[in-house]
């Protein structure tokens, strides 16, 4: 631009930042935002802080928890692929998972969406995905941050954060002080890769010149970006009631990057290892197809995807088919993934009898 073409009065939107996109988008999210209301938030957005109200939640003495996390490289197949209504399930899910293992009830959600250039369609399509996992969660969407950058993003891309907090009675915070050898294993399914290894997917996907809009190899009638993009899993009511109706949890473990080996010894004592069944459960498709795909090894499945199972949850072993039950009400598909065990010197926290997810029970989503 020449020093002629130059305007004589700046504006913002001549910088890249435009101030009245944003205001349709705030306009746009405010029912969706509406649609998460829940006892002791209104779920109302434009004030400067989101308010929330324990007491009127029903709580005596709570305990607060907070978690925070993304989405990852997950996002750049929703932004390839152009589908853009499930990233804000998963962002919700990486978040509020992570505090339901902590025994607490996800109380409210924030976000933050960060782009060059705002486009407030796609941006509402994400929002919506967000408003849809926290009402899934219970939780309510009591603000965020849109955040228009111009020189900081490639056209098109943007990235998210989450931040979410919940609470719990004090002296119910998982896991308990009473966790012991015998305590069963139980495992929920997941409902796909979830939201951690996409580097790697991502990687594969490209050397082997897929194409996320040509159907899914491992599932037919869906693409490959579609069946790549199905959303985490969110446990959260279904651990709730399992939670309150058995009092026979005594830990969980969300099943992220590092897979059992990395996550499960978070939630144990060290002098516990975690005993699993390799053949208690099926591999589902898509982790099979992954894994034939790179030609990688067990082990490295193990470490990098959930291969099947999302959550990780040790039970008293004389309420372990109570457990399963309410969970099974629930909708969660449930397996018996083995027990904890002694500890002793320099054992491993977590042993796998048999190959990884080699068994003949396939899970549900």
């Amino acid at each position: 631009m020449s020093a002629n073409d130059r305007p004589n009065r700046y504006t913002y939107k001549d910088a890249g930042v435009d101030i009245d996109a944003g205001n349709a988008l705030v306009k746009a999210i405010g029912p969706l935002a509406k649609s998460t209301a829940r006892t002791g938030a209104d779920g109302s957005l434009g004030g400067f802080g989101g308010l929330f109200d324990l007491k009127a939640a029903g709580f005596s003495d709570p305990v607060l928890v907070a978690a925070n996390d993304g989405v990852g490289t997950k996002l750049r197949i929703a932004i390839d692929s152009g589908i853009h209504h499930t990233v804000g399930i998963d962002l919700v899910a990486m978040c509020v998972n992570d505090l339901i293992v902590q025994g607490a009830e996800p109380l409210f959600f924030l976000d933050y969406f960060a782009t060059g250039k705002l486009a407030v369609g796609v941006a509402e399509e994400v929002v919506a995905g967000i408003a849809a996992g926290c009402r899934q969660a219970g939780c309510a969407l009591i603000g965020g941050e849109t955040a228009e950058m111009p020189g900081m993003y490639a056209d098109g891309d943007y990235d998210l954060a989450g931040f979410a907090v919940g609470a719990a009675e004090r002296g119910t915070l998982l896991p308990r002080g009473d966790i012991q050898a015998g305590d069963v294993l139980l495992g929920l399914a997941s409902s796909g890769v979830h939201s951690n290894g996409y580097s790697l997917v991502r990687r594969l996907v490209s050397d082997h010149d897929f194409n996320f809009k040509e159907e899914a190899p491992f599932e037919p009638g869906v693409t490959l970006g579609e069946a790549l993009l199905t959303p985490t899993r969110i446990y959260v009511k279904p651990m709730l009631a399992a939670i309150r109706e058995t009092g026979g949890i005594k830990a969980m473990a969300h099943i992220t990057g590092g897979g059992f080996t990395e996550n499960i010894p978070r939630v144990l004592p060290d002098d516990l290892m975690a005993e699993i069944d390799g053949a208690s459960w099926h591999m589902p498709a898509v982790f099979r197809w992954l894994m034939q795909l790179g030609g990688i090894e067990r082990e490295e499945m193990g470490r990098t995807f959930n291969c099947g199972i999302g959550m990780v949850v040790v039970v008293e072993a004389e309420k372990a088919d109570a457990v399963a039950e309410v969970l099974t009400r629930e909708g969660e598909s449930v397996v018996t993934l083995g027990r904890l065990a002694a500890r002793t010197g320099d054992a491993p926290h977590v042993t796998i009898n048999g190959e990884l997810g080699h068994g003949q029970q396939e899970l549900g989503k």
